[in-house]
């Protein structure tokens, strides 16, 4: 009996390693990325690259253990979240107001130390920021809420909700 159980849970097991979720690779830069109108000097780049973009952009670079069911579905389910939240490869694709707004809150998490998260540091120790790289990273991002408030055809005014 504990024979047949222990064979039915490993067929299980193996079966759900053959349900992948999509991965979060894309072949080529977004037209709607920051980077298409914004700069984004060397030194930015390699922060976000290190501590921001397998979870905020279309382009995710997987560890090993991402080729193993559950951990695959919890990791896109994180992804997911994060590019729910902050998607630096469609950010040109969000209206002025709220581009401006999920730029004012990347420096409010930053700032508060609450990215990258825990969890995501503690599997990438190289994403545990400097405390240089988090001033370069503000102030990358200060810079560019400057551009948009300097751009007079930008509204960065948040619409109204209706009641």
């Amino acid at each position: 009996m504990i024979k047949k159980i222990l064979l039915a849970l490993l067929a299980v097991l193996f079966i759900v390693q053959l349900i992948r979720p999509e991965e979060n690779v894309s072949d080529s830069v977004s037209v709607n990325d920051i980077s298409a109108k914004y700069e984004v000097p060397e030194d930015v780049h390699l922060i976000l690259q290190k501590a921001c973009t397998d979870c905020h952009s279309n382009n995710t670079v997987y560890p090993w253990y991402a080729n193993f069911q559950p951990m695959a579905w919890y990791l896109d389910d994180h992804i997911q979240d994060g590019k729910r939240h902050f998607n630096l490869s469609e950010f040109l694709a969000y209206e002025p107001w709220r581009a401006h707004h999920k730029l004012e809150e990347l420096e409010e998490e930053v700032e508060e130390n609450k990215m990258p998260l825990d969890e995501y540091v503690r599997m990438h120790e190289e994403a545990n920021l400097t405390s240089v790289e988090r001033i370069k990273l503000l102030n990358w991002s200060k810079g560019i809420r400057a551009e948009m408030a300097a751009d007079s055809t930008l509204d960065l005014t948040r619409p109204k909700r209706k009641k």
